[in-house]
């Protein structure tokens, strides 16, 4: 019986995860930093709230470009986990399972996802 040094199971270094669970854990991710951009949209509301002072300074923060950049990347994220929550309702119906069609499905979530945010942003910019 001959000895191998190598690893008796594939780690993350070694194993490269497929599409689908990449799409799969994006979708989770999104999930969770769509939360931290409701708080940044709860914010802005209290700031609003508060009176013209306090509007004043949440506007200047949030108009700043690195925040800028933030909400963008947020706007992408919220479409992401939009299009990617009706891919999942698709399955959910029991279609889309193959995995030539779940990797279609799930770089059109990507490039919807992309197209909406550019939409959103060019319409929010006129």
């Amino acid at each position: 019986m001959s000895t191998d040094n190598r690893p008796l199971s594939p780690h993350l270094q070694v194993y490269r995860l497929p599409f689908t669970a990449l799409t799969s854990i994006s979708h989770r991710i999104s999930g969770v930093l769509l939360s931290g951009g409701a708080l940044v949209l709860v914010y802005w509301v209290v700031a609003a709230a508060a009176g013209p002072q306090a509007y004043a300074t949440a506007s200047s923060i949030l108009s700043s470009l690195p925040v800028q950049a933030l909400i963008f990347l947020w706007t992408f994220v919220l479409f992401y986990h939009l299009c990617n929550g009706i891919r999942h309702l698709v399955w959910d119906v029991g279609y889309g399972f193959d995995l030539k069609t779940a990797q279609r499905s799930g770089q059109i979530a990507i490039g919807a996802a992309a197209a909406l945010t550019l939409i959103a942003w060019l319409i929010a910019l006129v």
